[in-house]
């Protein structure tokens, strides 16, 4: 089966935006990542609607936003950029069924929220701002890093300024009502989170501060804290940031990626989602993996390092969970971002 590959990255040095690639889950080969979209000052994360549409980070002049692309074309086409004073964002997902896209302004501390347009472009129509701030130097205010929709439709926000997880009800408008907030123990830097394949009631989040990885239980619109496990071992001692955090489709294995001890560890549930046990730690081959991803057959792994300008290819074992690494110097510049597209 040949799939789209898009890397998105920053801009700073050798990266041109977004690259493309094709991938053949059949032989497990990826043809060299080239420029696709290179109009756009540090396009790090996007999401693709059903109707083949991106939305992007984008940033221009001191403001920040999101930026549609038309994936139609080759190279992508630009079709507009909503952007506002401040920072860009540092994720963005997308509400089908009421046509939304949520952007995280990190540096901002806030959620904008924008209704998708007939002609795909987006028009902002809410914004939820945080406050508040944690005891580690990085938490010096509220730094939203992730939102996105829990299983029934509200939308959980990831806060690592202020150590808390909130669930926003959102109205068909992109409104969003008085949010329910978890609050973490102070340090633990919560990055993202991702809910269970067949379970509407449980999600993992994952600590960038602490390196660790927690069971939330999801009941009625509010988390609740459950079982925490290291991402890195207890003998590192050097920085680290835990990143990204993937789930297989199966929901037999989560995966998350350590910047600093530049690995991926690979995690098994047990205990009906209740339990995580460490299965695997294996080398990204590079630094600072901000970012992988599951291909769509869920046989390989696709890690990107943002430091040294590479990307490894991992084989999955289904059975296991376990990666086995197939190349580990596939060129991709400044890459943080992996997402894949049935072709």
């Amino acid at each position: 089966m040949k799939e789209i590959v898009l890397l998105g990255g920053y801009t700073r040095k050798t990266g041109q935006g977004i690259y493309k690639a094709t991938f053949d889950s059949d032989s497990g080969t990826l043809t060299t990542p080239t420029p696709y979209v290179t109009t756009l000052k540090s396009p790090t994360y996007l999401a693709v609607s059903k109707a083949g549409f991106a939305y992007a980070v984008a940033a221009d002049d001191g403001k920040g936003g999101v930026a549609t692309i038309d994936l139609h074309h080759t190279p992508g086409v630009v079709l507009d950029r909503s952007l506002a004073p401040g920072g860009s964002p540092a994720h963005i997902s997308i509400d089908e069924n009421r046509q939304l896209v949520f952007a995280s302004f990190y540096h901002d501390g806030r959620v904008n929220v924008y209704q998708i347009q007939a002609d795909h472009t987006l028009k902002p129509v809410a914004v939820a701002v945080h406050s508040g701030h944690g005891p580690r130097p990085e938490q010096t205010a509220s730094h939203v890093h992730y939102a996105a929709l829990s299983p029934d439709g509200r939308l959980a926000v990831v806060d690592l300024g202020n150590d808390t997880v909130a669930s926003y009800p959102v109205a068909a408008d992109g409104k969003l009502g008085k949010p329910a907030t978890l609050h973490l123990p102070a340090g633990y830097g919560p990055r993202h989170l991702a809910f269970l394949p067949g379970h509407d009631d449980i999600a993992y989040l994952v600590g960038e501060l602490s390196s660790q990885i927690s069971v939330l239980e999801y009941h009625a619109g509010q988390f609740t804290l459950g079982e925490t496990r290291r991402t890195i071992p207890a003998d590192w001692t050097a920085h680290n940031g835990a990143a990204a955090i993937r789930i297989s489709a199966d929901g037999r294995f989560v995966y998350v990626s350590n910047r600093g001890y530049n690995g991926i560890a690979v995690f098994a549930v047990t205990a009906n989602g209740q339990h995580l046990e460490l299965v695997q730690q294996i080398t990204t081959h590079g630094e600072f993996p901000r970012d992988f991803n599951l291909d769509l057959s869920q046989k390989y792994l696709l890690a990107v390092n943002q430091n040294t300008d590479n990307a490894t290819l991992y084989r999955r074992d289904a059975d296991s969970g376990k990666l086995t690494t197939l190349v580990a110097d596939i060129p991709a510049p400044e890459a943080v971002n992996v997402t894949f597209l049935s072709d």
